[in-house]
């Protein structure tokens, strides 16, 4: 059962309001978001590129520029090495044309989800040497790979590490011992003595301030390389990081950017996707284009993305974007199969009375791992690792919910893994089939999780009658614009909510368009996205099958619900209509 909880953060919006020129309505929402003080909130509405801080406060930053200045001018062989997901093939592809940019003879590799597993191995470091590579730059991974990288070193290689992923350690007495890999330079905002005041990067971010960084070392201008900035954006929203502070700049400046991107493979995926440039937003990235660039990498190979962004031609373009959303149609597919198989699963066996789930899908492909996980985590609310056979062993992808450290949580059963990474939402591991049963046990015991924390939150931002969702207060909240995680869309609520009429829409019948009222008499038009059939059911449950079949026809009557919702523009034959689109109902 949802707990709708009103958010009642105190301060003068009125004052606020007109500092700002924005409604006290604006101010009461920026307030609940905790932006506090006039900077906070000055950056929040007005920040721009020229507020970010600088990369060179990370540390092993300087190392690093002084290390890839002199192998670019030595003419030494550089090796990218990223990883499959979608902020790893950002990452590699803002080095590698940074890099070019800058002289540097540079290449890139990119592991095989199933054959070379996460992040940095043995045979990737192997094959840099072989293929003549001087040095190695990691990116989005790297920060565990302590043996690997000692490997490298061994052959003589030069290696510089850059992630955001959370430093490897052993805890013993409740002290952490933190363990840094052996590289030349290791740049990862986590890590506990760096200087730089923002750890929430995703490593597509790190590797455009690396690239900066070194451009200024040699002269070059900011401008250079500011395009790169769309690929920290979709970076930063397809990797689920926080949409706060300079995150918050980077993709609300890099979707201005890819609107007008001159990119080809990027164009020719929103052109596949029927996405309008002049629109693109951060929903386009997080549920369009973000899981087609995902794809190449869960089904086949993420060096297909990479070969997207750096198309040299329209055509060439055109067929990598048209490959990549045929890759996602059919992953979509596979998903819907394994997530039925987990709900299955956790509500026919003992699994449904676990705190932490753990769920073994023996014939999942194991790239759908995460995903799985995401959907089953947000239709019980617990944190979930959904686990699948793989070449050697079993592999497992968990995703978590915000009162439960999911790495931490990983590392109090190390014992039983052969590896792991990650942080505090998401995390990846491989253990021994004959682990399994071990592992799921051990989360569950560790787990400290109440009944209260497991339970779904609606944080409701204000009550708002429907006479207040005009076109102009829609078009204000843009200023809150990009949404996403730590930067969500307001809730507004209205109470008592009559239901007037309804109609079945989409091609799978998903989605309910509603005639409803507030109990002011303010009519307006609803859409429901959220399953139509639970809509309907809820009504029939609640009011008996008359009045379902009433509302259907257009008859509503004494049939109310409390929603929440979102504002919205209808747009039809040129004209605006304000519209609602509910996100809750009870």
């Amino acid at each position: 059962m949802e707990k709708w909880v009103l958010l009642r953060k105190g301060a003068d919006f009125e004052a606020i309001g007109k500092k700002y020129h924005i409604s006290p309505r604006l101010a009461c929402l920026i307030r609940n978001r905790d932006i506090v003080g006039d900077d906070a909130i000055d950056q929040y509405l007005n920040g721009t590129l020229a507020d970010l801080k600088d990369g060179m406060l990370m540390k092993d930053m300087s190392k690093a520029v002084d290390i890839l200045r002199e192998k670019i001018a030595e003419g030494c062989k550089i090796r990218i090495i990223g990883d499959y997901d979608i902020d790893g093939v950002n990452a590699t592809y803002i080095l590698m044309e940074g890099l070019e940019r800058l002289g540097a003879k540079v290449d890139s590799d990119i592991p095989d989800r199933i054959a070379d597993g996460y992040g940095l191995s043995m045979e990737l470091v192997e094959r840099a040497y072989q293929e003549g590579a001087d040095t190695i730059v990691t990116c989005d991974n790297g920060i565990a790979a302590s043996r690997e990288i000692a490997y490298g070193k061994s052959l003589g290689m030069t290696v510089i590490v850059t992630d955001h992923h959370e430093i490897p350690y052993e805890e013993t007495e409740g002290k952490k011992r933190y363990h840094l890999p052996p590289a030349d330079a290791v740049i990862d905002p986590k890590q506990k003595d760096c200087d730089y005041p923002f750890s929430g990067l995703c490593g597509a971010t790190i590797a455009y301030k690396l690239i900066e960084a070194l451009g200024e070392a040699m002269g070059r201008d900011e401008e250079d390389f500011d395009d790169l900035i769309e690929n920290v954006a979709i970076a930063t929203v397809g990797d689920v990081m926080d949409l706060e502070g300079e995150n918050r700049i980077l993709v609300r400046e890099g979707l201005q950017m890819l609107g007008r991107t001159s990119n080809l493979g990027l164009k020719a995926l929103m052109e596949c996707t029927g996405i309008d440039r002049r629109r693109v937003n951060a929903c386009h990235i997080g549920f369009v284009l973000g899981p087609c660039l995902n794809a190449s990498g869960r089904l086949d190979t993420a060096k297909r993305a990479l070969n997207l962004l750096r198309s040299k031609s329209e055509k060439e373009a055109a067929l990598l974007a048209g490959d990549l959303k045929a890759l996602n149609d059919s992953r979509k597919d596979l998903t819907e199969v394994a997530v039925e198989q987990a709900k299955e699963l956790v509500e026919t066996t003992s699994l449904s009375k676990d705190r932490v789930l753990v769920i073994y899908l023996a014939g999942c492909h194991e790239s759908l791992a995460g995903i799985v996980a995401g959907r089953i985590r947000e239709c019980y609310h617990r944190p979930t690792f959904v686990l699948t056979d793989a070449e050697e062993g079993v592999k497992g992808s968990g995703r978590s919910i915000e009162t439960y450290h999911m790495y931490e949580e990983l590392s109090r059963c190390k014992e039983l893994l052969t590896r792991y990474g990650g942080h505090k939402m998401a995390a990846g591991f491989s253990l021994e089939s004959c682990n399994v049963e071990k592992f799921r046990r051990m989360l569950n015991e560790c787990c400290t999780l109440t009944e209260e924390e497991m339970q779904e939150k609606v944080v409701i931002d204000m009550e708002l009658p429907f006479s207040c969702v005009t076109e102009e207060f829609i078009e204000e909240l843009s200023l809150l614009e990009p949404f996403g995680k730590g930067n969500a869309k307001p809730v507004f609520a209205a109470r008592n909510v009559e239901l007037l009429g309804a109609r079945i829409l989409g091609k799978n019948r998903s989605v309910l368009k509603l005639r409803v009222r507030d109990g002011r008499g303010v009519s307006i038009d609803a859409l429901c996205f959220r399953d139509a059939e639970n809509f309907l059911a809820c009504v029939k449950e609640r009011y008996g099958q008359k009045a379902e079949e009433e509302l259907l026809t257009g008859r509503g009557r004494d049939i109310r619900m409390s929603l929440t919702y979102y504002p919205d523009l209808n747009e039809y034959q040129g004209q605006m209509t304000p519209q609602i689109v509910i996100t809750h109902y009870q």
